[in-house]
């Protein structure tokens, strides 16, 4: 009989020290579970500093703004009272429970009293901070495969991690401030991968031009010594062009007239090759731009202002650029995928063109330019300008009526014909690269040999034998292969 009391005594004894402190906290308060056990509430948790004997139990609570958690005690609650009711609000559910809900960012305390108002039960530290978890929420669903650590720091928010393009960077600050108070969000995300971009143009351009002529101009004079008192003569309005390829004139003596036939002729071909091949690196967002080429003077007439002594107006210089210009800016978007917007151009003196000016001579300008924005693989090519340009013409002169018979015709009119015709294209190639080891580039006057004296005295060479990029001895100098290589 004594044997079968004992596991009764046993599980008194066990239940005779909870039963002896009255501030026990019931199992579900996570501040009373055993250490090994997982806290119910997250946010809830005893306080760091170790009580003074005597004073009631300290908790501390994070809360996320505008959201609530719920607290238990082992005690019936008599009273609550809120340190700063403008930071959080405490509500009685129950005998033993109530809930915190944060209604601004800060910190506060809320007091639990019992037995009548009379005795000190808890004592809970409130931080109301940002919603870390909603920011956190967030960014798995917009950004679910990279990794971005998310801390509330007083009134803001701290991002940190790495991604693999400033767009994204940009695209989590952005969520980060839908969440945070005044958009206080602190971006110490970094950026992997090459943010360099180096951008490829070529501008390649090919002009051909055909032209013929075939003038026949007819002269009637009076002969030398018989009619020359009559002063009769008829000419053709537009003379021989001495200049053309071939003339001809012949003669006919008809009576006291002196008839005169002149014929010139004229084919021009001609093929034009202009090519421009400009590279540029930028980082990522900023731009860049150079040109190679030079700047001529442009006269400007000054208004009133400039007005000189006796009324003449004033004229002054200015300088208009002109060469191989490149601008553009990269944005790197995705790992390999970079918004560019680039403005490529291509200007040259055009002395045809030339127009004189308070007795300046003004040279034309020639200029290919094209400016767009595109969105390229790193590699990838696009031709983002072209032109195909065809121009024909023609020109018949002549005698009126007389140029139109059937085949004395001919003889009284001048037929001339030009064709012109333009083909320019205008490629980029943006590319992701990385800083080379030193020594690796080849610069164009690294393959250049001096010549030496019998090289440039008997041989009458300009450059010595090697020098040019070629890649078989013997085959450089003016005619081998020249340009920079990038590897």
């Amino acid at each position: 009989m004594f044997l079968k009391l004992i596991p009764a005594f046993l599980a008194l004894a066990l239940a005779v020290p909870a039963l002896a402190d009255p501030l026990a906290v019931s199992p579900a308060v996570p501040a009373a579970a055993p250490a090994s056990a997982p806290a119910k509430h997250p946010a809830w948790k005893p306080s760091a500093a170790a009580p003074e004997a005597g004073a009631p139990p300290m908790h501390v609570l994070r809360l996320p703004l505008n959201k609530s958690e719920v607290v238990r005690v082992a005690e019936p609650i008599a009273k609550i009272a809120v340190g700063n009711a403008e930071i959080a609000d405490a509500v009685v559910l129950n005998a033993r429970s109530f809930y915190v809900l944060g209604k601004k960012i800060g910190t506060t305390n809320v007091s639990v009293y019992g037995q009548g108002g009379a005795r000190l039960l808890e004592i809970v530290d409130v931080t109301v901070g940002t919603d870390v978890g909603g920011v956190k929420a967030a960014l798995h669903e917009i950004l679910p495969d990279d990794v971005i650590s998310v801390r509330s720091v007083n009134d803001g928010v701290a991002l940190s991690g790495s991604l693999n393009s400033p767009a994204k960077v940009g695209q989590a600050v952005e969520i980060a401030k839908r969440f945070a108070p005044n958009g206080n969000v602190i971006n110490d995300l970094r950026v992997t991968g090459s943010q360099q971009v180096m951008l490829q143009v070529k501008v390649a351009e090919m002009t051909r031009s055909l032209s013929k002529a075939l003038n026949f101009k007819p002269f009637a004079n009076p002969r030398n010594g018989n009619l020359a008192s009559s002063g009769f003569a008829f000419n053709t309005l537009d003379p021989v062009a001495l200049s053309n390829f071939a003339t001809a004139a012949g003669q006919v003596l008809a009576g006291p007239f002196a008839l005169e036939l002149a014929m010139d002729a004229l084919e021009q071909k001609g093929a034009i090759k202009i090519l421009a091949e400009p590279n540029l690196i930028a980082m990522s967002g900023d731009t860049a731009s150079f040109l190679a080429g030079g700047e001529f003077p442009f006269p400007v007439v000054q208004g009133t202002a400039g007005v000189g002594t006796g009324g003449v107006p004033t004229v002054t210089l200015e300088f208009k650029p002109f060469g191989v210009s490149l601008a553009f800016t990269p944005t790197v978007v995705d790992t390999d995928l970079i918004n560019l917007a680039v403005a490529p151009e291509v200007s040259q003196l055009d002395k045809t063109n030339a127009i004189t000016m308070d007795g300046f001579v003004v040279p034309g300008i020639t200029t290919r330019r094209a400016k767009t924005t595109v969105e390229l693989r790193d590699g990838q090519s696009f031709a983002i300008a072209g032109l195909l340009s065809s121009n024909f013409t023609d020109t018949l002169r002549g005698l009126p009526g007389a140029m139109d018979m059937p085949v004395l015709g001919a003889l009284m009119r001048s037929t001339e014909y030009q064709h012109d015709e333009t083909e320019l294209v205008i490629i980029i190639t943006p590319k992701l690269v990385r800083p080379a080891p030193a020594g690796t580039l080849i610069a164009p006057t690294d393959s250049f040999v001096a010549p030496s004296d019998a090289e440039i005295f008997l041989m009458g060479q300009t450059e010595g034998a090697g020098s040019g990029m070629a890649p078989v001895p013997g085959e450089g100098g003016l005619t081998g292969k020249f340009g920079h290589i990038i590897r």
